[in-house]
């Protein structure tokens, strides 16, 4: 199967973990947190591992030197840093975190929708290397969109939509990563060696995400035997990201 398929259906699938936001209803606020701990920790876990394991492993053995490698990392960190400051794009793991105007569920739409796209470009990159890297990309990529999608789907319910509505913008929102996909794909095809940037890109963009995202939400945690269970569960992503990675 081609690159550019196995990349589509990817994107759809990632796509409808938008809807997945629904399962906020149907359980109490104290079990939804506890379900979102263990999904942010193995979510940290497997981008941080994505990076270090995969991502820069394979920019530097089949694209050059790691210096330059090293250097377009640190761009896609500061790219997404810049991102998550202009567009206000922050991600709440928390159901029914805090938003202070209601003006903000559209801006939650529109950095979604970026971030989306995205994701799209650096599913494809990763799939037009190898299935393998593909593969551990997509896992790193969806297990960050769980916690996400649920918090993009309260936020839009305290901004004021309705159930139905704040499910339908998310699931168009969430749409924009197959565009980033055909985007991935006309870009590779039209420039030479763009691989030796997205790649170290993408890995600038996961490490930001764990570090800045989803480790300060794990340190909110105060139970001292919840945080225990997380950091086993993001030491846990970190081995499984590394036993792929060497298998």
């Amino acid at each position: 199967m081609s690159p550019l398929i196995l990349s589509l259906i990817s994107a759809v699938g990632i796509a409808l973990l938008s809807i997945i936001g629904i399962i906020t209803l149907a359980f109490k606020e104290k079990v939804v947190n506890k379900i979102l701990l263990w999904f942010v920790s193995f979510s940290a876990g497997a981008l941080l591992g994505g990076a270090f394991f995969h991502l820069l492993p394979e920019a530097i053995e089949k694209y050059g030197e790691p210096i330059n490698i090293f250097k377009y990392t640190l761009v896609g960190l500061c790219l997404f840093f810049v991102l998550e400051r202009v567009l206000r794009w922050h991600h709440c793991h928390k159901h029914g975190c805090e938003v202070h105007s209601r003006h903000l569920g559209q801006m939650n739409l529109i950095g979604d929708a970026f971030h989306n796209l995205i994701d799209g470009i650096i599913i494809f990159s990763a799939f037009s290397v190898s299935t393998v890297l593909g593969g551990t990309v997509l896992l790193s990529i969806a297990l960050h969109e769980i916690p996400q999608e649920i918090g993009d789907f309260g936020v839009l319910l305290y901004a004021g939509y309705k159930k139905s509505k704040a499910l339908l913008l998310n699931l168009i929102s969430a749409t924009t990563v197959i565009m980033g996909v055909l985007l991935g794909y006309f870009l590779i095809n039209h420039i030479e060696n763009l691989n030796n940037f997205l790649l170290p890109l993408a890995a600038g963009g996961f490490i930001y995400i764990a570090t800045s995202d989803l480790i300060p939400e794990l340190h909110r945690e105060k139970e001292t035997k919840k945080s225990l269970i997380a950091f086993v569960i993001f030491v846990i992503a970190l081995l499984f990201m590394l036993l792929i990675a060497e298998h």
